[in-house]
């Protein structure tokens, strides 16, 4: 006959029960800090004058059309449609809304698509799902908003929709992770470069979002050229340094 437990076994037993279990292991966080940073910015520097920053750039000449159109939705007017070309131009064709709004939206808008994409990769855990809206916002964007259908704009804007789908499904954290700050730091370096290229080194064009906010204010060209050109840098400054501050508290991502 086997004796019975004793007293201080039972509360060990009950002891031990009562415990809660031990937490699993947090999830390793991606990549922060300067190194990535840098690395993205080296690709870009180095590359970017060839095919493979190409769809970066058309990417963001998307952006750019895409916030003349919230600016125009914002303001009570609506999207008759955008358009890109090869050529890393576009159209967004709006009526309604605040005319003065809608032309100021695309450059300032390019740049805080960039800063909000990189700052949300530095900041989150949750690179794939980030990965997947974005893919998810390009495809409704080409569904809704691009023309005409079946155009280059329309296959590269479903295209770019796909690739970014397929980056969050099979792509790891990690990597989803740098191509968002690879997306983030082109949009916001190229609204900088678009700013000088299309105002400050041509204040003639006219076809410009400042030539034609110079047409509606009276304000010269040049002028619009400098204070968003200030602005983008200041901006672009901004969302870099806060890409690289880690909330209080911790030194790594948050989820």
């Amino acid at each position: 006959m086997s004796t019975p437990p004793s007293v201080e076994s039972l509360l060990a037993e009950l002891e031990a029960g009562a415990r809660p279990a031990a937490a699993p292991p947090p999830e390793a966080p991606t990549s922060t800090g300067w190194l990535p940073l840098l690395v993205a910015l080296a690709l870009l520097w180095l590359l970017w004058s060839t095919w493979v920053v190409y769809p970066l750039k058309l990417l963001v000449v998307l952006f750019h059309e895409l916030s003349h159109g919230l600016a125009a939705v914002a303001t009570g007017g609506e999207v008759l449609g955008i358009e890109l070309v090869p050529q890393e131009g576009g159209l967004c064709k709006t009526a309604g809304g605040s005319r003065f709004l809608v032309l100021s939206a695309g450059y300032l808008g390019s740049l805080v698509w960039g800063g909000l994409i990189l700052n949300l990769a530095a900041r989150s855990r949750r690179d794939r799902l980030l990965t997947a809206i974005l893919g998810a916002l390009l495809l409704a964007t080409a569904l809704f908003w691009v023309r005409p259908m079946l155009s280059f704009g329309m296959v590269f804007a479903l295209a770019a929709g796909l690739a970014l789908l397929a980056a969050a499904r099979w792509l790891s954290p990690g990597g989803n992770d740098f191509l968002l700050r690879l997306v983030g730091l082109t949009s916001m370096l190229y609204a900088v470069f678009d700013i000088q290229d299309d105002v400050l080194s041509r204040p003639h064009l006219s076809e410009s979002d400042a030539g034609a906010l110079a047409a509606l204010t009276g304000i010269p060209t040049l002028v619009w050229g400098f204070l968003w050109i200030g602005l983008a840098v200041l901006g672009a400054g901004y969302f870099l340094f806060r890409s690289l501050a880690p909330r209080p508290g911790t030194g790594a991502k948050s989820a």
